[in-house]
């Protein structure tokens, strides 16, 4: 916009007000260093002149300003927090796979639930349980785990209750 503003055209000399001569400092190698150094939050050592022009950099400078601060806001979001993806969705996931353990409360409602469900993943399920006593916890019922959930960022509940039932 520099460029056709009749404000922006100036004589080379400045002791000599009018000349036949007249030069636009806004080349376009300075429009594209002007934008740049803006956009870096850098000074150029000359400046628009006309109003026009005053404004549209103006309006760069607030766009700059506001994209600066949401890549920056992004960027620390983004290398500060952890993206957790659970391997496991559901109780079938669950029984599939082998890399993460998992137990049931010795003499609780969630083993007697297991030892005599009828259903094939949960048979599977519990042999996989009871073949390996040493995954037993010493407490994890419903309240339990929830707390300990919370408590711990290490642990995660996936997916909601097995066989829930309400009382009264």
């Amino acid at each position: 916009m520099a460029r056709f503003s009749p404000y922006e055209w100036q004589s080379p000399y400045s002791c000599k007000r009018h000349t036949e001569y007249l030069i636009n400092r806004f080349t376009i190698v300075n429009c594209f260093w002007f934008t740049i150094g803006s956009l870096m939050k850098q000074t150029i050592d000359y400046g628009p002149r006309s109003l026009s022009t005053r404004v549209l950099i103006g309006a760069w400078w607030f766009f700059s300003l506001i994209m600066i601060a949401s890549y920056t806001a992004n960027l620390a979001a983004f290398l500060t927090t952890k993206r957790l993806k659970s391997p496991i969705d559901d109780i079938e996931a669950l029984a599939k796979q082998t890399e993460i353990k998992y137990g049931a409360l010795k003499g609780g409602s969630t083993e007697q639930f297991f030892r005599s469900s009828k259903i094939p993943i949960y048979e599977r399920m519990w042999y996989y349980m009871s073949s390996r006593p040493e995954l037993f916890p010493e407490t994890t019922e419903e309240a339990t785990n929830e707390y300990n959930v919370q408590r711990h960022c290490e642990l995660m509940q996936v997916g909601g209750l097995i066989e829930s039932k309400s009382y009264g």
